[in-house]
């Protein structure tokens, strides 16, 4: 099995007030766990582990997010569904593996590899929606769909590394198609049953059933953006599970499985993994289909919410807002004259900037976190205008920023901003 990257602990100070970088999304770091995304490469040479669990119990409960025709059991479930789940493997050439957001290369090989993961068949035109990670570089994409052992190949009509989603297309007769049905993933409430259906470790259609164990989680895109309104969940998935379905008992899909967090203790599942929601997809996907890439807006600051901790330390004239601690050079909100911080100070063992504005209000509207911003800017599209109200010195401000277009990448921002 690769050798996985490891998410560096960030100190307590964090965990209480400030996310990681926010370049007009919130980049939010896990403390003290390993956040993995659920493909898997076999490099040249390499091998896979198989690692057996239990399946959970099936279920036949009431859930807010099931349709008119109530709960089904896991049994029933897999049957109604398992057809339109696809198996992919996607081939990583040697020029490509170095510079790989996939974290199961390793950025010094130069041998390529394969990608596997899972899936979901959306309509009978042949697209398949699927994690960016899992076929992110690849030259070549082979596809599988239910329990056909036909290849087909692959085109990418496009991909949105923020979202890290990908649409993919195959030249399959519409009767060997059979495309799932798409819930409404804010439906779903905590405790919900959900089934999880892929390829872990290679072993196609697998199922995995649990419920909705937490909502509104955010996790980090591979290319360092945010991506919000994440589901979690403790259906078990693990490497070779990114990009399947997370199903309600209703056999409607609220969720992309796509990320798991390990705590550092190995490469598969602890109970807890991470789902992107339909609901984000449904829209990922009209764009892609459309344009073949998603456009985002940007806003060009690295910032957190205040807390009354953190205005109570650094003696803010406020007790709630977003402290701006950097400003992108050159950015949409450099060029609208907001400033960051000037003096570096660390707690507990985190550099933190301060000196910088204070965001009070956008659009008209009171801003308490940063989550509102985020919000916010989410809704725009880029060259959109939005107001900002802001202290400097003690004294309010106006600013109208202009829009910017998302950067491929987050950049590492600079202590110094």
């Amino acid at each position: 099995m690769d050798e996985q990257p490891q998410k560096k602990e960030k100190g307590g100070f964090f965990r209480s007030s400030f996310g990681a970088a926010l370049l007009g999304g919130l980049v939010v770091a896990v403390i003290g766990t390993v956040l993995l995304l659920t493909g898997v490469v076999k490099s040249q040479g390499g091998g896979t582990t198989t690692i057996e669990q239990t399946m959970s119990a099936p279920i036949a409960s009431q859930s807010s997010g099931e349709g008119e025709g109530g709960g089904n059991t896991v049994d029933q479930i897999y049957k109604r569904d398992g057809n339109g789940v696809a198996f992919i493997e996607s081939t990583i050439p040697a020029e490509e593996s170095a510079e790989s957001f996939n974290p199961f290369i390793e950025p010094e090989s130069k041998s390529g590899g394969t990608a596997t993961g899972s899936g979901i068949v959306v309509d009978d035109k042949g697209h398949i929606l699927t994690n960016n990670h899992v076929i992110e570089g690849a030259n070549k994409i082979e596809v599988k769909i239910g329990e056909s052992d036909h290849q087909y190949t692959a085109e990418v009509v496009g991909a949105d590394p923020s979202s890290d989603l990908a649409l993919l297309k195959v030249d399959a007769p519409a009767q060997e198609l059979d495309p799932l049905t798409l819930g409404d993933s804010s439906k779903m409430e905590v405790g919900d049953p959900v089934v999880a259906i892929g390829n872990p470790f290679g072993l196609d259609r697998t199922v995995t059933s649990g419920i909705v164990s937490a909502l509104q989680r955010q996790i980090k895109a591979p290319n360092g953006f945010s991506i919000d309104n994440v589901i979690q969940t403790d259906a078990a998935i693990n490497p070779g599970n990114s990009g399947g379905p997370l199903i309600n008992s209703a056999g409607e899909v609220i969720g992309i499985n796509s990320q798991i967090e390990t705590g550092g203790g190995n490469d598969g599942n602890v109970g807890i993994g991470f789902a992107i929601p339909i609901n984000t997809a449904k829209e990922v996907i009209q764009e892609l289909e459309t344009n073949g890439k998603v456009e985002r807006a940007y806003l060009g600051i690295t910032g957190g919410t205040i807390t009354a901790e953190l205005a109570k330390t650094f003696n803010l004239p406020v007790k709630e807002g977003v402290l701006i601690q950097a400003v992108e050079p050159g950015g949409p909100s450099a060029k609208a004259g907001l400033q960051g911080g000037t003096t570096t100070v660390t707690i507990e063992g985190s550099e933190v900037l301060v000196g910088g504005d204070i965001v009070t209000e956008a659009d008209g509207k009171k801003i308490t976190n940063m989550e509102q911003i985020i919000e916010l800017v989410s809704q725009k599209k880029p060259g959109d205008e939005v107001t900002l109200k802001y202290l400097r010195d003690g004294k309010e401000k106006t600013a109208t920023v202009t829009l910017g277009t998302r950067p491929a990448k987050v950049e590492e921002a600079s202590p110094q901003g």
